[in-house]
């Protein structure tokens, strides 16, 4: 698992905060947005966006890797994702979590952010990578790996394949 720099990772929060403001959820009016970080260092975005047809809208984690695809881009090294919700929540839904697994080795950090992510650069952040942060850190943001969020699960290795290269 790579490390991030402090300012990686606070570029990628954010990221998932301008997001989250473009979504597209009329009928819930729960905004979520999410940022993925490629191995090469970019950050490609999406947010939900919803459809009378409900089944036909789409969530913001599937929304970030549906247009890093289709940019060419299918390594990554950590996800942020967050919504209107005040307390680091708001993981990604089922069908993501397995979305986000065809991308993503077990080992990659996903961020789950609060929608009161301090507005300058936080002390702590410095040390939330390397699992030290305090309690002040856990009111904003919740670090998990795709494993620890989609336990046992199915990817393209069961299928005898190496997945994104």
């Amino acid at each position: 698992m790579t490390s991030l720099d402090t300012q990686q990772l606070d570029k990628l929060i954010r990221a998932s905060l301008t997001y989250r403001d473009s979504a597209y959820a009329p009928y819930s009016k729960f905004r979520v947005g999410a940022a993925l970080l490629s191995s090469d260092g970019q950050i490609f975005g999406g947010c939900n966006v919803e459809n009378a047809s409900y089944g036909a809208g789409i969530c913001a984690e599937r929304t970030a890797v549906v247009k890093a695809i289709s940019e060419g881009q299918n390594q990554f090294i950590a996800v942020a994702v967050t919504s209107d919700v005040p307390s680091p929540t708001t993981s990604p839904c089922g069908i993501c979590r397995q979305f986000l697994r065809e991308f993503l080795s077990p080992s990659v950090p996903i961020y789950i952010i609060s929608s009161e992510y301090p507005s300058e650069l936080p002390p702590w952040l410095e040390n939330l990578d390397q699992d030290q942060e305090g309690d002040e850190a856990k009111k904003y943001v919740v670090k998990m790996t795709m494993e620890e969020l989609l336990p046992s699960s199915f990817g393209p290795d069961n299928l005898g394949m190496q997945g994104p290269q």
